[in-house]
C-alpha cells in the first residue's frame, strides 16, 4: 500500500487531487491580504511562492512574514517555495543563499511542506532533505521543464530520482508544444503511479493544452493540483471554483 502523506489532516494521495492556491503577494501587506482573502477559499493547500517577495533575501523579514502568516491561516497546510529563475521563479540565488534560506525556513516549526528543486547539486538537496525530516517537514522535490515536454521514459527516471532521494512528494511540470505532449505526461504519470511510486506524486502539463493534466489527477495518479485565487504563479492554472467543480465531476464517476 502506498503511503498517505498527512499534514494537518489533509491527506494527500488519497481521494480527490488536493487544491493548493499560491501566495505571490511583493510585500508584507500584500502577503497579509492575501492570506486573510485564503483564509475561506476552497482549498486544501496553500503555497507561498517566496521568491515573488521582495525583501526575500533578508532571512529574518522572511521569518517574521511567515509568523504572521501562519497565524492568520491557522490550520491550512503551507508549502514553502523558492522558484529559481532556472525552473520559471521570479529571480535567481546562488546555491549558498538557498541552502541558507531554506534552512533557516525549515527551523523555524513555521512550515509544513518545503519544495526543493530536483537539479540542484544534489549533496544541497540530500542535506535540506535531511534537514527537512530532522524537523518534520515534507519535502517536494520538483523539477520544471518550460522548454519541452520530455519522453515518457525521461519523465519517469526525474520522477524516481526525486523518490530516492528522499522526496516524500515527487513532482514534475513540463510544457507541451501539442496535444501527444499531453499524452505523454499523463502516460507517464500513470506508470509512475502504477509502478514505481511509493507515495503521492504531483505532475502537470502546463499552459492551455495541458489544462486537462490539472484536472484528471485522480484518473492518473496526481495527488496535488494547483490553482489560481487571484494571480497565477504558473501557466495553465485554473480559477478555484471551476477546477473544484470539475475535481468532483471526475471524483463522482471514477
Amino acid at each position: 500500500m502506498k503511503k498517505i502523506v498527512n499534514v494537518k489532516g489533509v491527506n494527500i494521495g488519497e481521494g480527490m487531487p488536493k487544491i493548493c492556491v499560491p501566495m505571490v503577494g511583493s510585500t508584507l501587506s500584500e502577503l497579509l491580504e492575501e492570506a486573510t482573502n485564503l483564509q475561506n477559499i476552497d482549498a486544501e493547500i496553500i503555497e507561498w511562492r517566496v521568491d515573488f517577495f521582495d525583501d526575500v533575501m533578508q532571512v529574518e523579514r522572511v521569518k517574521e512574514a511567515l509568523t504572521q502568516i501562519q497565524v492568520i491561516l491557522k490550520g491550512k497546510p503551507l508549502i514553502f517555495t523558492f522558484r529559481t529563475m532556472k525552473e520559471g521563479g521570479k529571480r535567481e540565488i546562488g546555491d549558498a543563499e538557498y541552502v541558507t534560506l531554506n534552512r533557516e525556513v525549515i527551523k523555524t516549526g513555521l512550515i509544513d511542506i518545503i519544495d526543493i528543486e530536483l537539479f540542484n547539486d544534489e549533496d544541497i538537496v540530500t542535506s535540506l532533505v535531511l534537514e527537512a525530516h530532522e524537523h518534520n517537514v515534507f519535502v517536494i522535490l520538483s523539477n520544471h521543464e518550460f522548454e519541452e515536454t520530455p519522453s515518457k521514459e525521461e519523465i519517469v527516471s526525474r520522477l524516481v530520482k526525486a523518490q530516492e532521494l528522499g522526496g516524500d512528494i515527487p513532482k514534475i511540470a513540463v510544457m507541451p508544444k501539442n496535444s501527444a505532449d499531453v499524452l505523454t505526461l499523463l502516460d507517464a504519470t500513470n506508470t509512475m503511479k502504477h509502478q514505481y511510486a511509493e507515495g503521492p506524486i504531483i505532475t502537470m502539463s502546463m499552459a492551455g493544452q495541458g489544462v486537462i493534466s490539472r484536472l484528471a489527477g485522480e484518473i492518473f495518479g496526481s495527488a496535488i493540483t494547483f490553482g489560481a485565487a487571484n494571480k497565477a504563479s504558473a501557466p495553465g492554472q485554473v480559477a478555484i471554483a471551476e477546477l473544484r467543480q470539475a475535481l468532483v465531476l471526475l471524483h463522482q464517476n471514477a
